[in-house]
């Protein structure tokens, strides 16, 4: 099967249950996050650390300390209403948030499809970002 093929499937629904991230050190980062988003890192199940993020995923944090670690986008979709003590939590801890991916607009965020957004780096580099609106697809 190519695939390019468009082939009728069964109608199933997949939804996205745990991601791992890798970390230089899983408690600084899960506790990094945890604290960013308002949340809590559960207890360690392996050799992973979660945070739910209470939509059924949980990001799960691993620690890798043989080789750099490669950065990745995690966005995050977040109640409006909590956003503006997410930027202060930031503010807090000395973390500079972005308007942009490319974090060339420091300490500003961005207004787009509705909602507000901005970017951020978590303690090893991955592009973070929380919105307000999902993306709008075509």
């Amino acid at each position: 099967m190519r695939y390019d093929q468009h082939t009728e499937l069964p109608t199933t629904t997949v939804q996205l249950n745990h991601t791992a991230i890798y970390a230089s050190d899983r408690h600084l980062s899960a506790e990094f996050i945890a604290a960013i988003l308002g949340l809590k890192v559960g207890a360690p199940f392996g050799p992973f650390l979660p945070v739910d993020l209470g939509n059924g995923v949980t990001l799960d944090y691993y620690a890798k300390t043989d080789e750099p670690i490669q950065s990745q986008h995690y966005a995050f979709l977040v109640p409006d209403a909590q956003f503006d003590a997410m930027i202060a939590r930031l503010e807090a801890v000395g973390v500079t948030y972005y308007a942009d991916p490319s974090h060339t607009e420091p300490g500003q965020i961005n207004r787009l499809f509705g909602g507000r957004g901005a970017y951020f780096d978590d303690p090893d580099g991955h592009n973070m970002e929380i919105m307000t609106r999902p993306y709008a697809r075509p």
